[in-house]
């Protein structure tokens, strides 16, 4: 799985660790984040997000 940083922060989500204080747990795709998830750093949406090669 791929990971993936926000464009506006920095802060990279990496599905291998998930966002457990989100409820997010370890091996979530990005892809398969809910709709509405936000950046836990600056609250932007998933389409701010690009992939890391």
């Amino acid at each position: 799985m791929k990971k993936y940083v926000c464009d506006v922060c920095g802060w990279e989500y990496d599905p291998a660790v998930g966002v457990p204080e989100a409820g997010i747990p370890a091996g979530t795709a990005f892809e398969d984040l809910p709709d509405d998830f936000e950046c836990p750093l600056c609250a932007v949406g998933k389409d701010q997000f690009s992939e890391i090669d």
